[in-house]
């Protein structure tokens, strides 16, 4: 974590994940990454739920025996927002994050993941940093709410 701070990365970007033991035991709460993908989850959610909504409500404005009006419409998007946020955000808080999926063996078999979850120039200068620092690079490269 040290050799990352030093190349510059921020703070707020370097996570710690490890098998729950050994989390209760030494990783502090504010380095811990959520299990979950429950966060991601209720983005997708209130955006799919919202677009939804939407259409529903300018549909209905364009038949004119529902009578709704463009207040309708906006009320249609807010329901879908919240039900879609609401369902995604329960969905994906059973499912574990994409780091934990990934690493799962590294995980059960008791190593420490530093993950820095950060710009990639800023990932490019901490790489060479963190690797003279003998920790092995493990890539992720996937997209995440952060970046």
């Amino acid at each position: 974590m040290d050799a990352a701070r030093r190349a510059g990365v921020d703070n707020d970007a370097i996570s710690l994940i490890a098998r729950s033991d050994i989390e209760l035991e030494t990783v502090p709460d504010e380095r811990k990454v959520v299990e979950g993908d429950f966060y991601p989850a209720a983005i997708r959610g209130v955006t799919g739920g919202a677009v939804v909504g939407l259409l529903a409500g300018l549909v209905a404005v364009a038949v004119p025996p529902l009578g709704l009006t463009l207040a309708g419409v906006g009320m249609t998007t807010l329901a879908g927002a919240a039900v879609g946020g609401w369902a995604t955000a329960l969905a994906g808080s059973a499912v574990p994050d994409p780091v934990r999926r990934e690493f799962e063996g590294e995980i059960e078999q008791g190593r420490i993941l530093v993950v820095l979850d950060a710009e990639k120039n800023v990932l490019e200068r901490a790489d060479a940093a963190v690797q003279q620092a003998g920790v092995r690079r493990m890539p992720f490269d996937k997209p995440t709410v952060m970046t």
